[in-house]
């Protein structure tokens, strides 16, 4: 039996290749698009609407306690920072009621405003103390350190904060690529078509 060899005519043109081959490249594109999308938009959704609260941190009593204003701005009147220190865990102590063993994280000195503000490793604490006066101006949780957390994935762990920002950041990069990819696509193929025309 004799095989038949299809004719010039019915032989699809290189253009009609192209057109053929691009088609199909975008079709698997537009899947894997849509798969890393879905996977990713959750840390995206997590990421943008944390960043949205930083943003209004300082801003926002309920976030970050506003920084109170102490008795004097001269350094030389304020007391040793392990005074300040003990009134501070004090201060903390009497607060929750009982004797909590939170260990301070951190001291920020705000000589500009006459006021330390004494951070603890636990629950988000914070206790701002009159630098000269010793007196505690304020105890609050700040909410803006855990959502920090949240927004880099330190929340969890520092592992899952390497991992998440480099999966986030290298996902957003691929889709917006890939996105780019899939706009500029159908373009090219109708000015294949058109040029086939």
């Amino acid at each position: 039996m004799r095989k038949t060899q299809p004719n010039a005519a019915d032989r699809p043109s290189a253009t009609a290749r192209s057109v053929r081959k691009l088609s199909d490249t975008l079709r698997r594109f537009r899947v894997y698009h849509r798969y890393a999308g879905l996977a990713l938009g959750l840390f995206v959704l997590v990421t943008g609407g944390t960043g949205i609260l930083l943003g209004w941190k300082k801003n926002a009593a309920w976030l970050q306690p506003p920084t109170q204003d102490g008795a004097t701005t001269d350094l030389r009147q304020w007391l040793p920072i392990a005074r300040i220190a003990e009134v501070a865990t004090h201060a903390l102590d009497s607060t929750l009621r009982q004797p909590t063993g939170n260990a301070i994280e951190r001291i920020e000195a705000r000589p500009e405003k006459g006021i330390a503000k004494v951070l603890f490793q636990r629950g988000y604490w914070e206790v701002q103390v009159d630098g000269s006066t010793g007196a505690v101006v304020s105890v609050a949780r700040r909410h803006s350190d855990w959502i920090e957390h949240l927004h880099d994935g330190s929340l969890l762990s520092e592992g899952f904060k390497l991992l998440y920002t480099n999966l986030l950041g290298i996902g957003l990069v691929t889709l917006s690529l890939s996105g780019a990819w899939l706009w500029l696509g159908p373009r090219r193929i109708r000015r294949l078509k058109e040029n086939q025309a």
